[in-house]
C-alpha cells in the first residue's frame, strides 16, 4: 500500500534521478538504471522528473516516487509541475507524491499557488503533495495550505532566496520550519556529504533528497578536474 511505502521513507534517503534534455544522461532508460544502482546503494525512494522516467523507474525497483514534470512556459519562471497539465500526466503512472513548486511565484497565467493547490485537491483528493519551497514562510504558507511534505528544494534557487543555501549555520531555515511546520519535512538542495545527510535528519527531517552529488557524473567529475586546472 501507498502509505506503507511511503511511511518507509522515515530517517531516509531519497535519490534523485534526473537528468534533463541537454545533459548526457538524459534516457529513461538510464534513469531506471541509475535508480536500480541507488536501490542497491541503499537508497528508499527515488526522485523522478517525467511520467516516461518514472514508467521506466517501477520496471527497476519497487520504491516510492517523488514525482514532478520540469517545463517552462514564458509567462512564468515556475517550472517544477506547474500547471495541471502536468500533474495529469503524473497521474496516468501514478506516483506516490507528486511535488509541485511552492513558492510565491505566480504559475502560468498568472495562478497563484493557493488556487492552484485547491484546484488539484479536488481533483485529485487522494493524491499525496509536496512543496517545494524556497524560504521559511513559503514553507509556513504550503503547510497552513495542507501539503503533506514541506521540501527545502527551491532554497537559494528563487530571487527571493538568492543568496540562501540550506546548510548555513547548522541548516537554520530548516531548523525554522521543522520547528514550525504541522507537517512532514523533507531536506533537499545541497546536502551533498554524508555528513550533512545525518545532520538533517538528526535535525528532525523525516526524510532527505540528493541529486547531483550522486547521480549527475558531469558534475562530479568537474570538482576532480578542477583542482588541476
Amino acid at each position: 500500500m501507498t502509505d506503507k511505502k511511503v511511511e518507509s521513507l522515515k530517517g531516509k534517503l531519497i535519490v534523485s534521478c534526473q537528468a534533463l534534455p541537454h545533459e548526457p544522461l538524459h534516457s529513461s532508460f538510464i534513469m531506471g538504471r541509475m535508480a536500480l544502482a541507488a536501490k542497491e546503494g541503499g537508497a528508499y525512494g527515488i526522485r523522478a522528473n517525467t511520467k516516461e522516467d518514472i514508467q521506466e523507474i517501477r520496471h527497476n525497483v519497487d520504491l516510492p516516487v517523488i514525482g514532478i514534470v520540469k517545463r517552462d512556459y514564458a509567462d512564468s519562471e515556475v517550472y517544477i509541475t506547474p500547471t495541471m497539465k502536468e500533474v495529469d500526466e503524473l497521474m496516468e503512472v501514478g506516483p506516490e507524491i507528486i511535488a509541485l513548486d511552492a513558492t510565491g511565484r505566480l504559475r502560468p497565467e498568472g495562478v497563484a499557488l493557493k488556487d492552484f493547490f485547491r484546484q488539484v485537491k479536488e481533483k485529485y483528493p487522494d493524491q499525496l503533495w509536496m512543496a517545494d519551497c524556497s524560504t521559511v514562510e513559503e514553507a509556513l504558507h504550503a503547510d497552513k495550505l495542507g501539503f503533506d511534505f514541506i521540501g527545502t528544494t527551491m532554497v537559494g534557487y528563487t530571487r527571493q532566496s538568492e543568496g540562501d543555501r540550506i546548510e548555513e549555520d547548522d541548516f537554520r531555515i530548516l531548523r525554522e520550519i521543522i520547528a514550525k511546520a504541522k507537517h512532514k519535512v523533507i531536506a533537499e538542495g545541497n546536502v551533498n556529504t554524508p555528513q550533512k545527510v545525518k545532520r538533517v535528519i538528526e535535525l528532525g527531517a523525516y526524510s532527505v533528497v540528493v541529486g547531483s552529488v550522486i547521480t549527475r557524473p558531469q558534475l562530479i567529475t568537474r570538482e576532480f578536474a578542477e583542482v588541476l586546472d
